[in-house]
């Protein structure tokens, strides 16, 4: 069964409703940002709305929302039968990828420290909510309250694109990120995102444990590897020569030790108004930069699979993206607990399906990421 889809305009008034294209899927991402693709006979009721920056919303799902950025159509022999547009976007958090973060006039880097959740929401906040030149405020955006969720942390940024630093962040503490329709209001919610803890062993929430055994996946594949991994950093803040500031981070040796340099010039020891910053600050900030970048590049273990439409747990009803769940093949010898960080929803004639990753294939994510905020906000990664 295919599920209807809506086209709203920017302003949230309602083009049309169609239930009749020829296929969608879509990908929900809780670190990244996730797109959509639509085919539809171009002779269809509606079709016609289906124009570049109009929003398509899933069902009645205010999470499943994206913006319309592309649009092509051929025409071959077999006439209107095939005459078929294509539609692609990207969620709606996409938007926030419109935006570079601006340092205050005052100082050279925007430094934040906070909640995970506190830290994100500064940045959106400054840059797309109230920013200080009103040209680069986004008028049908607005900000959740800030519930002061996730791991502590020292932030400093400085022209980065803001969505790839709300990536960065989200795969540091484990939060997701969207931003969600409010109908009635007719604004774009920006908000953080918790997942629950399904895994097997606890108590709290009935367990979700996905495995071919137990008739809830249809395929996996697995892979475990080594090729981008590093557990220190040697962390380098300001000063020259002998002079310079250098910390590390982390703690192994011999053959089970892998280093990386980040310079980290950038981190401040001063204060807005010149005045120095307490050693421990400056040594605390450090550390943070340091783990930062090593939560990019931990060992790569994670698993791809496709759920079965009749599997014993129901979407988003016994699990969602963003929660963590059991993965398990008994004939493998392989059972981790894992985050759901990415579910593609596929609707074609045949049917329904559902394809999920679990856990972050880290080096590849990043860069899949960088990726697609380089596409969207036109700019050029060397």
């Amino acid at each position: 069964m295919k599920k209807p889809i809506r086209i709203l305009s920017l302003n949230m008034d309602i083009l049309g409703e169609i239930d009749n294209y020829e296929s969608m899927f879509f990908n929900r991402s809780w670190h990244g940002i996730g797109g959509i693709e639509l085919r539809i006979n171009r002779y269809k009721k509606y079709a016609d709305t289906l124009l570049k920056n109009n929003l398509i919303l899933v069902g009645s799902d205010l999470n499943k929302v994206f913006m319309i950025k592309h649009r092509e159509i051929e025409l071959d022999e077999n006439g209107k039968i095939t005459e078929n547009w294509l539609i692609k976007g990207y969620a709606l958090k996409s938007i926030v990828a419109q935006r570079i973060t601006m340092p205050p006039m005052h100082t050279a880097y925007d430094n934040r420290s906070g909640n995970a959740e506190t830290v994100m929401k500064h940045y959106v906040n400054n840059n797309l909510v109230n920013p200080t030149d009103q040209r680069r405020k986004i008028p049908q955006l607005v900000m959740a309250p800030d519930l002061q969720r996730g791991i502590h942390t020292v932030y400093s940024s400085r022209f980065k694109n803001v969505a790839e630093e709300m990536s960065i962040m989200s795969l540091a503490s484990g939060l997701g990120w969207d931003v969600t329709l409010d109908i009635e209001n007719k604004k774009w919610v920006f908000d953080v995102m918790e997942g629950r803890h399904l895994v097997a062993g606890q108590s709290v929430n009935p367990p979700v444990i996905f495995s071919p055994q137990f008739e809830s996946l249809k395929s996996l594949q697995y892979v475990q590897s080594d090729l981008n991994y590093k557990n220190v950093a040697i962390v380098a803040g300001q000063g020259e020569g002998i002079d310079r500031r250098v910390i590390e981070v982390g703690n192994y040796s011999a053959i089970h030790r892998h280093e990386i340099f980040i310079d980290a010039r950038d981190v401040a020891e001063t204060d807005d108004n010149e005045q120095p910053l307490p050693v421990e600050q400056i040594i605390q900030s450090l550390t943070d930069r340091g783990q930062q970048q090593l939560n990019e590049l931990l060992q790569e273990e994670y698993l791809e699979g496709q759920i079965l439409t009749n599997s014993p747990f129901k979407y988003q009803v016994d699990y969602d993206y963003g929660d963590i769940t059991t993965i398990q093949n008994v004939d493998w010898g392989i059972a981790m607990d894992a985050r759901i960080t990415d579910i593609k929803e596929v609707y074609e004639t045949g049917g329904f399906s559902i394809e999920a990753t679990f856990g972050n294939s880290r080096p590849t994510l990043i860069q899949k990421i960088k990726q697609e905020l380089s596409q969207i906000s036109g700019e050029v990664r060397r």
